[in-house]
């Protein structure tokens, strides 16, 4: 799962700074409202956005049968809200902010995978480095380029732009929620990386043990030595792409 995550995000990123960098609206981010609602659909960005819907509804199903952990509802609270506003602003044709919001959210995963694939790997201080790199990629991202950017655009340059619809109340609703869930997942970010400066490794979560009841996990020795599994949850950003630092098996999605 770590590496398939892992191969995924770092295409459909690469895919989307490639995509993005000869679009007007990367650069200015009222191009987003400008003709709209008839803004041609192109075929790039058909692409997409559909492949990006296909990973989340993957992921939202996909959890049922994984291992479960204690943020299983907050998790699929996540994976509904983000199939949601995919399918919400394709249908509103409010894909331009959409776009810039997936590619945003993808950046912090692929540093995330490759830390969860360097622990199973048993580099540890690689590992750890690359946790501590994904908390400020994710923080930075979430908390700083999102709400300055992403949310500065939809509540404030598309009312300017447009007036008053109620598509916008909905869509800026729905992304204030994923906001929400972003600073929750930043404050459980920072207390591991806080631990893993302090202690030299990264230390285990307490929000994701594994919740099962079968034989074989409760009869599995646990190492004497600290070794931090990552999960995932996550965005796209439609970010998507947000869990993090368990001491499970790497079946936690984005």
């Amino acid at each position: 799962f770590c590496r398939w995550r892992f191969t995924f995000y770092l295409y459909i990123f690469t895919y989307g700074v490639r995509f993005l960098k000869k679009t007007p609206w990367l650069w200015n981010t009222r191009q987003c409202w400008n003709g709209y609602p008839y803004q041609p659909l192109m075929p790039d960005l058909h692409y997409y956005y559909i492949v990006e819907l296909s990973f989340y509804w993957s992921l939202m199903f996909s959890q049922f049968i994984d291992i479960k952990r204690k943020d299983f509802g907050i998790m699929f609270t996540h994976h509904i809200l983000a199939v949601t506003l995919l399918s919400f602003s394709y249908v509103t044709n409010l894909i331009r902010v959409g776009t810039l919001m997936l590619c945003l959210h993808d950046a912090s995963d692929i540093v995330l995978e490759a830390a969860k694939m360097a622990n199973y790997c048993k580099c540890q201080k690689l590992s750890d480095l690359l946790f501590v790199t994904f908390a400020i990629v994710f923080i930075v991202s979430r908390l700083g380029i999102y709400p300055l950017w992403i949310l500065n655009t939809t509540l404030f340059e598309l009312y300017e732009a447009l007036g008053n619809f109620p598509a916008l109340w909905v869509f800026n609703v729905l992304l204030v929620i994923l906001q929400i869930l972003n600073c929750f997942w930043s404050y459980l970010i920072i207390k591991v990386a806080y631990k893993a400066v302090s202690k030299g490794k990264v230390t285990k979560d307490d929000r994701s043990d594994i919740e099962s009841s079968s034989d074989e996990e409760e009869t599995v020795p646990r190492s004497k030595t600290l070794h931090s599994t990552i999960t995932t949850n996550g965005t796209s950003g439609a970010n998507g792409t947000n869990g993090y630092l368990t001491g499970g098996t790497c079946s936690e999605e984005h």
